[in-house]
């Protein structure tokens, strides 16, 4: 198939600010020009009124990014929905982002990129302010936790070469970084309150500032939704502190404490009839979530000397969700006279990382030498069974001790090392070499109900199985990366790294009706190569263009087969192929004002994101899959915009494209359950402004303006199962005191 190049550009201007001098985008340009090294000054980025996206420097911290696909979205420059975490939105400018769109309060998102799946990121290492957020990064790496959008400084992303540093998964890591206390300031605040359509009202309300050698930054935010269907409302409390104390210039700690609570009702999924008829109907009254999230880290920064720097990360979780309800395909009518089925997850979870980067003169330039090491110990509990006949919020077993269905720990523990360099052979070439080190085990203990019914739902077989699995392996992952500057604007990238996905305790062992799971699932491995063009071009363009292949061996996916017992054809959660991912990610944004005046108050640029995604399963175990479609890979993506400003005034207008997707390995278009089957392509428009003035500010939009009517997700399990629709029009207005 021939896959057509896109070019795209995009310009941001930022304006960086030393601790002695103010420096212009010339007079760095200039510095560099020289070869100046500026090791130990320290540099604070200030970016101008720009486009909101931008790569991460070669070296942050104790983190390396030279020759890898990244992205910066800072939040701040963004016309968007912040309130409710609009994700259409906020990555509107990051290129093949697939995104699952049925929460509306934004509390709980789902984003994939490069063909994986976006079901609760759980294709990407999620991380706050450089630690894990994750249920359990090993064995079930789903964040049922969303950092608030109005307390992040930028959103940091870092494609499948984040395997060698951030673990081995294939879509990479997703950082969301928070704003930092204001140095000068001992007290500075950030108020905002936010209503919208369907009850909507989000309150965020943030205190921070330095005293001395302590800073502090803490918020709090309440979240209340009715939901445009019935039997759809969520209340939420989002708490977040942290404390940094300085020592001295070298040497600083600081520690965080983030605390998450919030109980949904779920209107169930539909089947493709509702949906056509009426996409606002709810089949489910009964159905109900909750989630307990505690996050703890401590970390030290550390100077050694001009040349080496060194941090120490220790993180915990301590945290559970429980899901209630009827777990029945939505053509099949909730019978109120029986038993609800409760699924309880609690995860105890803690780690630490170690890395220290050391600068030395390699060919007489400057090189970067990157060690590390993590140590991770986790251990979920889960249990199913019954729960009473109510309709309410009742989150409680009818036997706690003996739960129906199943009861099972998954301890898991994980210890890797890594290291990485950056060998700048020449003024404007470096290679970048990595490797990691893995040692993984999993283990499982405890009992689940097999159940099996004949086609009239008469039971065949009801026992009690035991079951208990470890699993202990060692392995080794490696991948290069290279970074040509060609021209003082134009710079050219190539990265090939190695991935690898344990399965997940979902995988492994959960009771539900619509589907069962292959007790001898094998883990995923594979390897993702990217590489491309970016620049900034005279002020006025900022282009990122490439290309990428993502193998993955193994690949875990749905199948119809036959069961042995009933003979019904069912679905089944196995290692289904081999699959083969490539595409063209682009992205341009111009600023055409600048074209004609430089030196004017007034912005007006447009910005094209391109994703163009070919996704095949190439053979394996099940060899009638060979040449299917990869489910949740649209061939193209589109989101365009465009933004007008003037001194503290803008206004955005957004446009988003994602082609028909399939659900399942065996590219079923349509199914009576409405579990699998075909998404239809879909096309949404959003309206965003917002004006400041001194200390207030407002802001306002309308999404979905055109009152689309989509989906963009089908599932087997909460919230559904079965369609679950997309947020209709709705608009929103927010009031922020800062000072």
């Amino acid at each position: 198939m021939k896959v057509i190049l896109f070019n795209i550009f995009f310009l941001f201007s930022f304006l960086c600010q030393s601790q002695t001098d103010s420096l212009t985008i010339d007079s760095i340009n200039k510095k560099k020009k020289k070869d100046i090294d500026l090791n130990e000054v320290e540099v604070t980025v200030k970016k101008d009124n720009s486009f909101g996206i931008a790569r991460l420097n070669n070296v942050e911290g104790t983190a390396i990014y030279a020759g890898k696909k990244t992205e910066a979205i800072y939040v701040g420059d963004l016309n968007a929905n912040l309130a409710a975490n609009n994700s259409r939105q906020v990555f509107s400018k990051v290129a093949g982002i697939n995104i699952f769109e049925n929460d509306g309060s934004g509390t709980q998102i789902g984003i994939g990129g490069r063909g994986l799946n976006p079901n609760r990121v759980s294709n990407f290492n999620m991380r706050q302010n450089g630690y894990d957020i994750s249920a359990d990064a090993l064995g079930y790496p789903e964040s049922y936790y969303t950092p608030p959008t109005e307390a992040i400084e930028r959103i940091e992303i870092l494609r499948g070469a984040a395997s060698l540093q951030y673990g081995t998964q294939f879509g990479g890591m997703i950082n969301y970084k928070f704003n930092d206390a204001p140095k000068s300031k001992k007290f500075s605040g950030n108020f905002r309150q936010t209503g919208g359509s369907y009850g909507f009202y989000n309150s965020f309300n943030q205190l921070s500032g330095t005293v001395k050698k302590i800073s502090y930054n803490t918020f709090y935010q309440y979240k209340n939704y009715d939901g445009w269907r019935p039997n759809s409302a969520i209340n939420s409390h989002n708490a977040f502190a942290s404390i940094k104390y300085q020592v001295n210039e070298k040497l600083f700690i600081k520690g965080e404490y983030t605390f998450l609570n919030y109980v949904s009702q779920q209107p169930g999924g539909l089947t493709d009839a509702q949906f056509n008829s009426d996409p606002v109907k709810s089949t489910r009254s009964r159905n109900w979530f909750k989630v307990n999230w505690n996050l703890y880290s401590v970390s030290v920064d550390y100077k050694i000397n001009e040349k080496t720097r060194l941090t120490i990360l220790g993180f915990g979780l301590s945290a559970g969700r429980d899901a209630l309800g009827y777990l029945g395909r939505p053509d099949r009518t909730d019978d109120t006279s029986k038993y609800r089925n409760i699924l309880r997850d609690t995860y105890n979870n803690f780690g630490s990382e170690i890395r220290l980067l050391r600068r030395y003169t390699f060919l007489k330039q400057q090189s970067n030498f990157l060690m590390g090491a993590r140590v991770y110990k986790g251990n979920t509990k889960r249990k199913q069974g019954d729960a009473d006949k109510s309709d309410g919020s009742n989150f409680n077993f009818l036997n706690e001790n003996n739960p129906e269905n199943s009861s099972y720990i998954f301890p898991s523990s994980n210890v890797a090392v890594f290291a990485e360099n950056i060998f700048q052979l020449t003024k404007n070439w470096n290679l970048t070499p990595g490797i990691r080190f893995e040692n993984i085990t999993t283990s499982s203990e405890g009992y689940y109900r097999l159940i099996n019914r004949d086609l009239a739902g008469n039971i065949l077989l009801d026992t009690r199985v035991q079951d208990n699995r470890s699993n202990t392996r060692s392995f080794v992952l490696a991948g290069i990366g290279t970074q040509l500057k060609i021209t003082n604007w134009l710079e050219g990238y190539a990265n090939f790294s190695q991935n690898y996905r344990s399965i997940n305790f979902n995988d492994m062992r959960v009771n539900n009706p619509n589907y069962a799971v292959d007790p001898n699932l094998k883990d995923e491995t594979g390897f993702t190569a990217d590489g491309g063009f970016r620049g900034i071009f005279k002020d006025l363009l900022y282009f990122d263009v490439s290309g990428f292949l993502l193998k993955y061996n193994d690949r875990i996916g749905m199948i119809l087969t036959r069961d042995t017992i009933s003979y019904n054809i069912i679905r089944y959660r196995t290692n289904v192929s081999d699959s083969r991912n490539l595409g063209i990610e682009a992205f341009v944004e111009l600023d055409w004002v600048k074209l004609f005046n430089k030196n004017s108050k007034h912005k007006l640029s447009t910005f094209i994101n391109f994703a163009y995604l070919n996704a095949i399963y190439t053979g394996g175990q099940q060899t009638a899959y060979t040449g299917k479609k990869v489910e949740y890979v649209p061939d193209m993506i589109v989101r365009t915009g465009i933004t007008y400003a003037y001194k503290k005034f803008s206004i955005t207008a957004q446009y988003a494209y994602t082609s028909e997707q399939f659900s399942d390995a065996t590219n079923a278009v349509s199914s009576t359950s409405a579990i699998y089957g075909i998404i239809p392509a879909y096309s949404v428009v959003d309206f965003s402004a917002g004006y400041t003035y001194k200390f207030i500010g407002i802001f306002t939009g309308l999404n979905n303006a055109t009152n689309s009517v989509y989906f963009t997700r089908r599932t087997e399990g909460f919230p559904g199962p079965g369609i679950l629709p997309a947020d209709p029009v709705n608009i929103y207005l927010t009031v922020q005191f800062k000072f």
